[in-house]
C-alpha cells in the first residue's frame, strides 16, 4: 500500500539539509515501528520518495514523503504514532493513502506557495512603494532574466514560471506570496523572483532580510493541450489520496 505523508518543518530544523531529513525520517518510521516496504539486494533501503526537496534556512507547512508499507500495517492511527517520536521542528499534519497505480510524489511536483516576510527587526523604506512596484512589475506583460544553470545561463520569462503573485502590507510589514513553477521541468526559487525584481529597480536583494516558508506542493492535472494554452489546474498532493484516520 502506498501512503503519502504530510508534515510541516519549522524552528531550528529549517537548518537541517535535506539528507538530513531523509535520515530522519528513516529513524523516526523505525521508532513508530511502521511496517515500510524495504528495497530488495545486498543493501535493502526504506521505499521512500521526497516530494521537492526544501532548501537549507527555508520552513514549510506543506513537505511531502510518500512511502509504500506492507501487511500487516494498513496505516491506522500513523499521524499520532510519528508525532509521538517526533522532535521539535518536525510535525505530521497527515497521512493519504494513494491507489496502487499512483505516481510518486517527486515525478508529478508542478507548482508550490510561498509566503516571504521580513525578519523581525529588519525595516524597509518606504515599504508601501516596495509592495506597489512588486505588483507593477509582475503585471508587465512579459519578465525577462537571466538564470545560471549548469550549462551557463539562459533567458526565461518569470510571467511563464509566476502563477501567482502578490503583495500586501501587515502590521507595517510587506507579505508576499507566490505560486511558482517547481519541480523536475523547470525549477525556480522565490529569492530568484526577488532578485529580478531587485534589479529591475536597480538595487541588490538585502541578504538575510526575508523569512521564506513553502505553504503547499501542488501536482497539476491539466492535459498537455491545455498546458500548451498556459491553463493548469493545479491540486495539492494531498488531495490525490484519501485521508487515513
Amino acid at each position: 500500500m502506498k501512503i503519502r505523508i504530510k508534515f510541516r518543518k519549522y524552528g531550528n530544523m529549517k537548518f537541517i539539509g535535506h539528507l538530513d531529513v531523509m535520515r530522519y525520517f528513516q529513524k523516526a518510521i523505525r521508532r513508530a515501528d511502521v511496517g515500510i516496504r524495504y528495497s530488495e539486494g545486498f543493501s535493502p533501503h526504506q521505499i521512500m520518495s521526497f516530494a521537492a526537496p526544501l532548501g537549507v534556512g527555508i520552513t514549510s507547512d506543506g513537505e511531502y514523503l510518500d512511502i509504500e508499507v506492507v501487511p500487516p500495517e494498513e496505516g491506522s492511527r500513523l499521524t499520532g504514532r510519528l508525532n509521538a517520536v517526533m522532535a521539535e521542528g518536525f510535525e505530521v499534519v497527515g497521512c493519504f493513502k494513494l491507489p496502487d497505480s499512483a505516481a510518486n510524489a517527486m515525478s508529478i511536483v508542478a507548482a508550490a506557495d510561498y509566503e516571504l516576510t521580513l525578519r523581525p527587526g529588519y525595516e524597509m523604506d518606504r515599504p508601501e512603494e516596495w509592495v506597489q512596484g512588486l505588483l507593477d512589475f509582475y503585471s508587465q506583460d512579459q519578465v525577462l532574466i537571466s538564470k545560471k544553470t549548469k550549462k551557463g545561463e539562459k533567458q526565461l520569462d518569470l510571467k511563464q514560471l509566476v502563477y501567482e503573485l502578490s503583495a500586501s502590507m501587515e502590521n507595517g510589514s510587506p507579505v508576499v506570496f507566490m505560486k511558482i513553477s517547481t519541480g523536475s521541468t523547470e525549477n525556480i526559487k522565490p529569492d530568484l523572483v526577488l532578485d529580478a525584481y531587485e534589479q529591475h529597480r536597480g538595487t541588490e536583494r538585502p541578504a538575510f532580510a526575508w523569512m521564506t516558508c513553502r505553504k503547499e506542493v501542488y501536482a497539476d492535472l491539466a492535459s498537455d493541450r491545455e498546458k500548451e494554452k498556459g491553463l493548469h489546474r493545479f491540486v495539492p498532493l494531498m488531495d490525490l489520496g484519501e485521508a487515513i484516520q
